[in-house]
C-alpha cells in the first residue's frame, strides 16, 4: 500500500481504488496458495478456477474498499474523518455477504470489516506502531 496515505484523502480516487485492488488481488492469491494446499482440488484445472474465483473477488473487495472510502471522503467533506473508513469497509462487507448469498455474514463483515478499517485510519492518523518500541 506505499503511496496510499500520500496526498489528501477523498482525491486521486483512481489511483487509491487501484492500489487496493492490487491488495486485494495479492491477498486472494496467497489465500488461494493455501487452499489449493489444504485442499488438493482433483485437477490443475479446477485449482486454476479457485485461483481465479478467489482473486477476483479479493481484488473486487480491494476495489469497492478504495472507491467507496474515497468517494465517502468527497462527499462527505471531510477527508480524514475514520467514519469515510467505516463506510468503505462496510460496503466491502456487504459485497461479500452478496457474493455468498448469506445476510449473516454480509452483516457481520460490514461491522469488523467497518471497525477495522476506522481503527486502521485512527491509527494512521496518530502514529500508533505495530512493532518496535513505544513511543514515550
Amino acid at each position: 500500500m506505499a503511496g496510499y496515505w500520500d496526498g489528501p484523502e477523498g482525491e486521486e480516487c483512481p489511483r487509491r481504488t487501484w492500489l487496493t485492488t492490487r491488495v486485494g488481488a495479492a491477498a486472494g492469491l496467497v489465500g488461494t496458495a493455501y487452499r489449493i494446499i489444504l485442499l488438493q482440488p482433483n485437477s490443475a484445472l479446477a485449482a486454476l478456477q479457485m485461483a481465479a474465483a478467489d482473486s477476483v473477488t479479493m481484488a473486487t473487495l480491494g476495489a469497492v474498499f478504495g472507491l467507496t472510502t474515497c468517494l465517502s471522503a468527497q462527499i462527505r467533506e471531510e477527508p480524514e474523518d475514520p467514519l469515510n473508513y467505516f463506510i468503505g469497509g462496510c460496503a466491502t462487507g456487504a459485497v461479500l455477504g452478496a457474493r455468498v448469498h448469506s445476510y449473516m455474514t454480509g452483516t457481520t463483515a460490514c461491522l469488523g470489516f467497518g471497525i477495522t478499517a476506522a481503527l486502521m485510519k485512527i491509527g494512521n492518523k496518530e502514529g500508533w506502531r505495530l512493532t518496535g518500541p513505544p513511543k514515550l
